[in-house]
């Protein structure tokens, strides 16, 4: 059995939030393997289905970012789950948006919601980092607590499915193929539009022929005459 998790704060008004893009790709992996039944439960909404053949449990914890170990910890120990078999997915400012990165184990890089969850069940479960873009030191609160904008619904959309879509390779274990995937579909929404080819040219250029060069004589009445047919530049 595994334990998925979905990191965010629970309430309407924060349901677009860049630190609940947590939320967004549970929701999407639940979409994408027809889990419906969300409940709630040990301080959470939490549903159960099957990915891959492998029973699962859908989590997010409705205590709030900052205490969301409360509720990771209480499905754990009722399911019997080790943090092997946790997967947490949450926002990463430290990634490019659109950018994914899966680890297990290592620091909580200053997220609220690691901070909370590593002291109640251990630092040995996986991590799917999920990229914000970094906004400059001051300007994060207002950046992970504001909506995100209309112009990232062009990676972020393609994202979630795709998650949604390759979830399963992650509950088998293949963190890299998982990351290969989701890295084809953001180059995908990265790349331009292909460029109509160039109009071919009405005319070519004819070089002009250039005027004859012609030694005059340096001096006489046959110097003159010709002076005046070809001009006196040359």
């Amino acid at each position: 059995m595994k334990l998925l998790v979905g990191l965010g704060n629970p309430g309407n008004q924060y349901e677009g939030n860049r630190h609940n893009i947590g939320f967004m790709a549970l929701d999407a992996i639940a979409r994408a393997h027809n889990i419906t039944q969300f409940r709630s439960k040990h301080a959470g909404s939490l549903a159960e289905g099957t990915i891959a053949g492998e029973k699962v449990i859908l989590l997010k914890p409705q205590t709030f970012m900052n205490r969301s170990g409360d509720s990771v910890q209480q499905v754990a120990k009722f399911y019997k789950i080790e943090p092997a078999d946790i997967i947490v997915f949450y926002d990463e400012l430290d990634l490019a948006p659109g950018k994914v990165r899966v680890k297990i184990g290592g620091g909580n890089g200053g997220h609220n919601g690691l901070r909370s969850i590593d002291p109640q069940i251990g630092l040995d479960y996986k991590r799917v980092r999920l990229g914000i873009g970094h906004p400059g030191k001051e300007y994060v609160t207002h950046h992970v607590l504001g909506d995100f904008a209309k112009a990232d619904q062009d990676w972020l959309a393609p994202l979630l499915d795709s998650i949604g879509k390759h979830a399963d390779m992650l509950i088998k274990g293949d963190d890299s193929g998982f990351m290969n995937k989701l890295a084809l579909t953001t180059r995908a929404t990265d790349e331009p539009a292909e460029k109509s080819a160039p109009k071919a040219q009405s005319h070519i250029r004819q070089a002009r022929p250039a005027k004859p060069q012609v030694k005059l004589p340096e001096a006489g009445p046959m110097a003159n005459m010709l002076k005046k047919l070809f001009g006196s530049d040359h």
